[in-house]
């Protein structure tokens, strides 16, 4: 069980992290570096808890990181490229559409009086 989550965690990070060797490398050594940190878990509840630990940090991963890169061919320096895969986790925006529709008491968008 703690192999199989191991394993995803690095497919994770190499998901993640795809193009970025230096980073790649740095998440690899991380990963490792835990898991034999937690080789010596004895109790059962603290073999799972470091497990789901894991898992949840392979989905986060997986799902909400996304690397940017800034574009050098444009005259704003403000401009990244971002690369979004399969994996990675789209939201539909409707927080953000409907986050302007309720009005405070004072008739102020931010609650201030």
């Amino acid at each position: 069980m703690s192999l199989a989550a191991y394993r995803n965690l690095l497919r994770a990070a190499r998901i993640a992290f795809q193009g970025d060797v230096h980073v790649l490398s740095a998440a690899q050594t991380q990963i490792r570096q835990g898991f034999q940190e937690n080789r010596a878990l004895d109790s059962s509840s603290s073999i799972e808890s470091a497990i789901r630990h894991a898992e949840d940090v392979a989905t986060i991963l997986r799902q909400n990181v996304v690397q940017g890169r800034k574009m050098e061919n444009k005259g704003d320096d403000h401009t990244y490229k971002l690369r979004i895969h399969e994996h990675t986790e789209r939201g539909d925006n409707d927080s953000i559409l409907t986050a302007g529709n309720a009005k405070s008491a004072s008739g102020g968008g931010c609650g201030c009086k």
